[in-house]
């Protein structure tokens, strides 16, 4: 495939070619050790209990999900670009077809299910959620194997196990991965306080002049970033919105990209509340995120929402893209996903638009965004971050 770094993966049920998306750095494949330990360990199970009923959590790239085609899996993932690997990582394995549909949390699958392979994720807070959640859509004698890279589980992953599902075998490290084999435990997410963390948008934030009655609450769910505190380079970056959105006609269209809580497009709101304003974010629980704030502070805004992988290619065009772009993408930090959104929001933006941006200063986004925007202008900097406006002139 071209622009594309594509590697095979032998497991127990056969072997897979796969792509990973977004990338052609050939030391990002397409799958890890923990896919490799858990496709062997749900092989080992499924040995026994073939007619199970499979769901797979949060697959990155289609590794489990295509590696159990022949068990006919369920597939949810937080993640919007698991439905483009699939179709992808598909087409290569004419043998491994994906399932007619990918589901998120914006609509997650019904029923119940014996054996659910679930991603351990980075976050905590995400850990537990998702744990409460399978108990929930677990048989009574259905089994979770949940795998992770060692290096990248939680800090506090042995408690939440421990605290919400039957653990019964902690495997050992397999190249630096490790698998863990539970029942159904008793927590749900019925009254849950963790479901929801937030923080006041105050005027404190530098929005003195557009918060008209106070502050707006700003909530999020367990895989959503700075859910709990205003980032330091949105903060940054919010005292510039009113004046780069006061050209905009009335029901200009505005895009919060990578939204997150969608604190960029509710503080553009209250500076400028007759513009169109579309919240988007690869992860669902996000979208969701943004949808609620939105609808609480807003509910009268012309406000949409969308579950995508940047920057859908059906969109009109917009006249601002407000944007605090990723820099890690599970264990790998860097700047290959905020090239591709600069990329997207240069082909997406009208003939006047303008992209605000906040990156972090060591990045060096000053030299990437003139690969894809004639103009570029430091707006603001602090030691550690950058705030940048860039147009095509």
């Amino acid at each position: 495939m071209s622009g594309l770094t594509t590697a095979v993966l032998d497991f127990a049920g056969g072997s897979l070619t796969l792509s990973r998306p977004g990338t052609n750095d050939p030391a990002l494949r397409a799958w890890s050790a923990a896919d490799e330990l858990l496709l062997q360990t749900a092989f080992d199970h499924l040995e026994m209990a073939p007619d199970s009923r499979v769901l797979v959590v949060d697959d990155q790239y289609g590794a489990l999900t295509l590696g159990l085609s022949r068990f006919t899996p369920d597939v949810v993932a937080d993640n919007a670009q698991l439905s483009a690997a699939l179709v992808l990582n598909a087409s290569q394995n004419p043998g491994n077809p994906a399932p007619a549909r990918t589901y998120s949390w914006l609509q997650p699958p019904a029923g119940s299910y014996d054996l659910i392979l679930l991603k351990i994720p980075r976050e905590a807070d995400y850990l537990a959620w998702l744990l409460r959640w399978v108990n929930s859509a677990l048989k009574t004698d259905g089994v979770i194997l949940a795998a992770g890279m060692i290096k990248h589980l939680p800090d506090r992953s042995v408690d939440v196990f421990a605290g919400t599902v039957d653990v019964r075998q902690v495997g050992r490290a397999v190249k630096k991965a490790r698998v863990i084999s539970c029942g159904r435990g008793q927590a749900t997410l019925d009254n849950w306080p963790g479901t929801w963390k937030g923080y006041e948008l105050g005027k404190d934030s530098g929005l003195e002049g557009s918060l008209k009655k106070g502050g707006i609450r700003v909530a999020a769910m367990p895989a959503v970033f700075a859910r709990e505190k205003l980032d330091i380079g949105t903060r940054l970056m919010l005292p510039h919105l009113a004046a780069a959105l006061e050209p905009c006609r009335s029901g200009a269209r505005v895009l919060d990209l990578a939204c997150g809580n969608g604190v960029l497009g509710l503080a553009a709101l209250a500076a400028k509340p007759d513009i169109e304003i579309t919240f988007s974010d690869v992860s669902s629980q996000a979208v969701l995120s943004a949808r609620s704030n939105a609808e609480a502070a807003f509910p009268d805004a012309r406000a949409l929402f969308a579950h995508s992988d940047g920057i859908a290619s059906h969109n009109e065009p917009f006249e601002r893209i407000l944007l605090n772009p990723p820099f890690h993408e599970g264990g790998v930090v860097g700047d290959h996903i905020a090239l591709r959104l600069f990329e997207q929001a240069s082909r997406n933006l009208s003939s006047t638009g303008r992209l605000l941006m906040v990156g972090n200063r060591h990045l060096g986004y000053h030299r990437s965004l003139r690969r894809f925007f004639s103009q570029v202008r430091q707006v603001d900097a602090d030691p550690k971050f950058v705030v940048f406006e860039a147009w095509r002139g």
